[in-house]
């Protein structure tokens, strides 16, 4: 009998191009107006889970995550990778691999959760684990999202 189980989606290491693309982006949405969105943090186990609550037509760029991570995506949002948009509904485990740095665009309000196993005591530790662009991230500064 085949294996009729349903192909899960991942998120793969992107090219320099690609994550250039994000960059552009980034750099494009900073004119825009910002919305503040917080980020909820939980270490616990030898596990360091992150989520924001991304409002329904409100755009997002990530850092560049150094290490693999499970994402989360609670919503239905469209997350550029490697090969373009990759549209998203409902809930969704994914796979995400080291060398990546996503755009979403919340379709409705959204939840993200990045989840990797570390051996940080606390969130500053954590954050410096899968990323080099501290300055970039939600905690660390006021304004980083756009309306889309």
């Amino acid at each position: 009998m085949p294996d009729l189980a349903p192909v899960r989606p991942h998120i793969a290491a992107m090219s320099a191009a690609a994550i250039d693309r994000v960059r552009q982006l980034e750099t494009l949405a900073s004119a825009l107006p910002q919305v503040s969105i917080g980020t909820d943090h939980v270490l616990h186990a030898g596990l360091y889970a992150r989520t924001v609550r991304v409002p329904a037509g409100v755009m997002i760029t990530g850092v560049l995550i150094k290490i693999p991570t499970l994402l989360i995506v609670n919503g239905d949002a469209i997350v550029h990778v490697e090969g373009g948009p990759l549209e998203l509904h409902g809930y969704n485990v994914l796979p995400a691999s080291a060398g990546r740095k996503q755009a979403f665009v919340a379709l409705t309000d959204t939840q993200l959760t990045m989840i990797f196993a570390t051996a940080a005591c606390d969130v500053d530790a954590a954050e410096r684990e899968f990323t080099d662009e501290l300055d970039k991230l939600m905690t660390r500064r006021k304004t980083t999202t756009c309306q889309a």
